[in-house]
């Protein structure tokens, strides 16, 4: 495995040099239980460990140095495209009103439609790296699936940018979608939104601000395993084999701290910031959730979904057994992926009335 790069991967799987870059040994929670569970690899699906086996490991804690590092490598790998014939096309929102400016993708897969649905779409990467255009290939998927209109908006990070800015510039990406519904020949009424890992987490968010400010109805909402709850890894600990691969207890930490500005599981995170905190999760948008039973998300995924059920809103819960944070990003053609793929694109047709 020694002549297989990280770039290699990246560039022939489509994982980001970040996530590549988060294949972490355990952290030192994980350490001290290790002899509880010697062996993490037994709880992962065996056609998604053949993938995950071949990405380089890195020992390296999250810290501001290895942002540094990640984001270069982000930067200089060029975004890895499913469909070809999908291009995006970018457009600059200038600010307007209390409203910031930002810049979305837009990817059409049907010229010339009417009337058509739309997904604004909102990208991962821990809250601290990532791109609209480094996400590329699940937009592209998004708009094969379904055959709607998608907007990636390409939020600015943190920590340069801590809660709120991030949160509001997908409002505003959203109210744009919604406001030029009829030059973009986009159906208002079927707008669903988005995102995955924090991605996912962006999008709870947003539509807990949206019902809240009472301006905008989402149609749906499609978390694909979100980053919903600071708490965890921080004030909450998960089994060692949950987090143990690509996505962490510390790198969830780190990413939770640099969103907030104060330090993950605080008593008091600013209000809003953290969807699993949210007090009331009542009149939110009908909700599809999709985990991996062993990513470090499981818990917190299973319990919002929960919440929202018993809150009254249509909620489908998913798990994939035996799969680890970004499972469908590393095994792309593995057959739990292609169901994974398969159901989120199945709800989320079913959320925008296709």
């Amino acid at each position: 495995m020694s002549d297989f790069t990280r770039r290699d991967f990246v560039q022939g799987a489509g994982l980001t040099p970040f996530a590549a870059a988060m294949v972490l040994a355990a952290d030192a929670g994980h350490v001290s239980q290790a002899a509880d569970n010697p062996d993490p690899w037994s709880y992962v699906d065996p056609e998604l460990a053949a993938a995950l086996r071949k990405i380089p490991q890195d020992n390296e804690p999250p810290s501001a140095a290895t942002l540094a590092k990640w984001r270069a490598g982000d930067a200089n790998s060029p975004a890895v495209s499913s469909a070809p014939e999908l291009q995006p096309k970018t457009v600059n929102i200038p600010a307007r009103a209390a409203r910031p400016s930002v810049s979305v993708l837009i990817i059409d897969p049907k010229p010339g439609g009417n009337h058509r649905p739309a997904t604004l779409y909102i990208h991962g990467g821990g809250y601290v790296v990532g791109s609209a255009g480094t996400d590329l290939r699940l937009a592209q998927d998004i708009a094969q699936g379904t055959g709607s209109l998608v907007v990636s908006v390409n939020y600015t990070l943190a920590p340069e940018a801590k809660f709120p800015v991030s949160r509001e510039q997908n409002y505003a990406a959203l109210a744009w979608l919604i406001e030029n519904a009829a030059s973009l020949r986009v159906d208002p009424a079927r707008i669903a939104i988005m995102g995955d890992s924090a991605g996912g987490g962006h999008a709870a968010m947003l539509a807990i601000a949206a019902r809240d400010r009472g301006e905008f109805k989402p149609a749906f909402q499609c978390l694909i395993y979100p980053m919903l709850d600071d708490r965890t890894g921080s004030t909450r600990m998960m089994p060692p084999y949950m987090g143990h691969f690509l996505w962490t207890a510390a790198a969830n930490r780190f990413g939770w701290s640099s969103l907030l500005g104060m330090a993950a599981g605080s008593a008091s995170p600013p209000p809003g910031s953290v969807p699993a905190r949210v007090a009331d999760v009542s009149g939110l948008p009908p909700t599809f959730i999709g985990v991996g039973s062993i990513d470090l998300f499981f818990e917190e995924d299973m319990e919002y979904a929960r919440r929202l059920a018993m809150a009254g809103v249509s909620t489908e819960m998913f798990v994939v057994p035996g799969a680890y944070h970004g499972f469908d990003v590393v095994a792309r053609d593995a057959r739990l992926t292609v169901e994974f793929r398969n159901a989120w694109q199945s709800a989320l047709r079913r959320g925008l009335g296709i």
